[in-house]
């Protein structure tokens, strides 16, 4: 999701949730399904910032939930600036780092994944990252201190935009060996592209040109992108094109990822909770679903203790109990997950 959309929070807490029931395990075509669990990179214009107050850790609770109900895969986005403050070559803000520490260890304890997403759009305290080099430090030390950890999957960066390709790719590639190069050798790693790493727009905004040419030791690259399916594509509006406009938007890149052998996730998707939406979404996943040898899987977003809920509430709030989507989309995407 877009920076400027994330402005328009509505900083709520939900209610506490309840204990959750065992769920019944589903075959899946999909290896990764799951939510972005959103909250520890709001709040970016105080930094560091007080926890509770600017921002806020996902809950363990919630997250539980949403496991029973069969998803596998958590993307916990947070701040560059506040786990590394200062510079990019600098040290771990320890106090900032706990509450990423936490979130990880609960995710993965439960067999689950943990995607830790700098969620920064290609941006360091507001300006583009050109300091190859020194974005490659930046990873050194934090893939260091989950490079043991073989359920954490390490995304690049947040929707790189209004780049030059060429850097886009480079970055990438520093990240990947900065990851590699501490022995974070089993983990997979999921790379953004430009031009907000839109699915729609990967070949014609030439952004695939340098992504397809990443190269990992481990082979273990998943290109991530991102697809939201109202007229502009920024995910702002529960209103979607039409009802097959989500399958329609990821023809080119699945094109694609065959031709290059690559494997592909949709990082990031959401419509609205209306009959139009949710068979956009049914036909955008079925799709994947018959792709399944490149689309290793799909991501919601968003969840998180601060998206509110109910008609108050973030428009695609996947937040249990009584989020938006958890109630109104959820049970029409069961068989997806």
């Amino acid at each position: 999701m877009r920076f400027t959309d994330l402005l328009v929070i509505t900083a709520t807490i939900s209610g506490a949730v309840a204990a959750p029931t065992e769920a019944k395990k589903r075959a899946s075509a999909f290896q990764f399904t799951g939510v972005s669990e959103s909250g520890a990179e709001f709040g970016n214009t105080a930094i560091p910032g007080q926890l509770g107050k600017d921002y806020i850790w996902p809950d363990h609770n919630a997250i539980n939930t949403l496991i029973q109900k069969g998803f596998n895969t958590f993307r916990i986005p947070f701040m560059m600036e506040r786990l590394i403050p200062t510079r990019l070559t600098g040290s771990i803000n320890e106090t900032y780092a706990a509450g990423l520490d936490d979130t990880v260890k609960y995710i993965t304890s439960q067999g689950a994944y943990a995607v830790i997403d700098p969620h920064n759009f290609g941006r360091y305290y507001g300006n583009i990252i050109t300091d190859v080099a020194g974005f490659g430090a930046w990873w050194t030390t934090v893939a260091k201190r989950y490079a043991t950890n073989e359920k954490v999957i390490f995304d690049t960066n947040n929707e790189f935009h209004d780049e030059e390709n060429d850097l886009v790719a480079k970055l990438n590639q520093a990240a990947i060996d900065a990851i590699r190069g501490v022995g974070a050798t089993s983990q997979y790693i999921f790379a953004e592209g430009n031009a907000w790493s839109g699915a729609w727009h990967w070949v014609s905004s030439g952004t695939s040109e340098g992504m397809g040419k990443l190269t990992d030791p481990q082979d273990k690259i998943i290109y991530e992108m991102h697809q939201y399916l109202d007229s502009d594509g920024s995910g702002t509006s529960t209103a979607c094109v039409s009802t097959t406009v989500g399958r329609e938007r990821l023809v080119e890149a699945t094109a694609w990822l065959k031709a290059n052998n690559k494997k592909g996730i949709i990082g990031e998707t959401a419509g609205g909770s209306n009959a139009q939406c949710i068979q956009a979404l049914q036909g955008m996943l079925s799709y994947m679903k018959e792709n399944s040898d490149v689309w290793t899987g799909w991501l919601w977003w968003g969840a998180g203790p601060w998206w509110g809920s109910g008609a108050s509430g973030y428009i695609f709030g996947m937040e249990p109990p009584s989020g938006t989507a958890y109630t109104g989309v959820l049970p029409s995407l069961t068989q997806f997950i």
